[in-house]
């Protein structure tokens, strides 16, 4: 019986030793933290690292020591319990060694803390808010300060729906990335417009809440030009999982293009909101507004999902007073899964409710300008 518990506890001891040095080094199957890309996600990762190999000393002596008393000191072999209550000796020992494991632990973390909260003289700002259920980026500081876009993902729902094999990037891809160039500082301003969402970056050791109300900061500095993944870390809703975070790091030079063609198109999509559409670009418009905002709760047939998400074919909404129509699309209702959606454009806002009040067999031939939008707002 002793050598098959001498035999367990080896087996132990040497699976905790092969699995701390397979976990040394940034694991392709993320066994371990994602390779850092920034300096604070480096100091982050080697303080783990340093941590963990504390720890597996701390287990080796201490289970080294259990496993040296069970082999040697057992009855069978005629070994006599020792009687005493203590040894000052040996307690003033082990108060005194984990005393300087915790400072050494404590000290570089507390530095890492510190220059983690440092946003300060930052090279570009970007105030990030989330929605339900994308992400908003609006360029404050910098070069491409004036820059405001919507960020959402692009998965198809055929791979969400099992219909089609899953992406290389499942659920980890967006139409719009948050763009930066290498090298440069980035403060981002993080809060929230309607619930709890939390913009995470692994790669750059940047996590934070966005809570509605509050701006909260953190910062990164690429250190290496590509494309990093992350996506909201706080339960804020039924499709929690379907917004994702995309960052592009780019040479200087081709940061400083794409900035130029933002500002370019941003200024050729500027629509007046006084412009007259017609009923047909309404709703081919209106129709891929849904596609990315709606259909995951009211389903592309309208129908819903009953018994928890309101069908709008046939509803009173979307066949009935205009006004009260607009009215849930722009500011939502409370207590429900019904987001607010007034950080859509005029144009998207009344592309789709006219839509909606013209699908399916909702036949009330309304049309709504964007004017009509605008006019809500004030």
């Amino acid at each position: 019986m002793s050598s098959k518990v001498t035999a367990t506890l080896l087996g132990l001891l040497a699976l905790t030793f092969y699995s701390a040095m397979g976990m040394a080094a940034a694991d392709p199957y993320q066994l371990n933290f994602q390779e850092p890309q920034s300096i604070i996600a480096k100091e982050t990762y080697d303080q783990h690292i340093t941590a963990m190999w504390i720890c597996v000393a701390i287990f080796v002596v201490v289970f080294g020591a259990m496993l040296y008393s069970l082999i040697y000191h057992r009855k069978s072999v005629g070994y006599k319990a020792a009687n005493f209550h203590h040894s000052t000796t040996v307690e003033i020992i082990w108060t005194i060694i984990p005393f300087f494991i915790l400072i050494g632990v404590a000290y570089p973390a507390t530095k890492t803390i510190i220059a983690m909260k440092d946003t300060s003289n930052p090279d570009i700002t970007v105030k990030v808010t989330g929605y339900q259920w994308q992400w908003g980026y609006d360029y404050l500081v910098g070069e491409g300060s004036g820059i405001s876009f919507m960020s959402k993902t692009i998965t198809p729902l055929a791979q969400i729906y099992n219909k089609e094999p899953k992406g290389e990037h499942y659920l980890l891809e967006v139409d719009k990335p948050l763009v930066v160039p290498i090298g440069k500082k980035v403060r981002v301003l993080i809060t929230a417009n309607d619930v709890l969402h939390g913009w995470w970056v692994p790669a750059f050791a940047v996590k934070q809440d966005a809570i509605p109300g509050f701006i909260r900061d953190a910062w990164f500095t690429a250190d290496k030009v590509g494309t990093y993944r992350g996506s909201c870390v706080e339960l804020c809703g039924k499709d929690h999982a379907f917004m994702p975070i995309v960052v592009e790091v780019m040479e200087p030079e081709k940061y400083a293009q794409w900035v130029a063609e933002q500002k370019a198109g941003s200024a050729e999509t500027t629509v007046d909101v006084s412009k007259v559409f017609t009923m047909d670009e309404l709703k081919v418009q209106g129709e891929k507004v849904y596609a990315s905002n709606c259909v995951a709760c009211h389903q592309a047939n309208g129908k819903g999902i009953p018994g928890v998400f309101a069908a709008l074919d046939g509803s009173k909404i979307a066949n009935g007073p205009i006004e009260e129509h607009i009215g849930m699309v722009l500011n939502g209702k409370t207590n429900t899964a019904m987001a607010a959606y007034k950080h859509l454009s005029d144009v998207d806002l009344a592309s789709v409710v006219t839509y909606k009040r013209n699908a399916w067999g909702n036949t009330q031939g309304d049309l709504i300008q964007p004017s009509e939008i605008n006019r809500f707002r004030k």
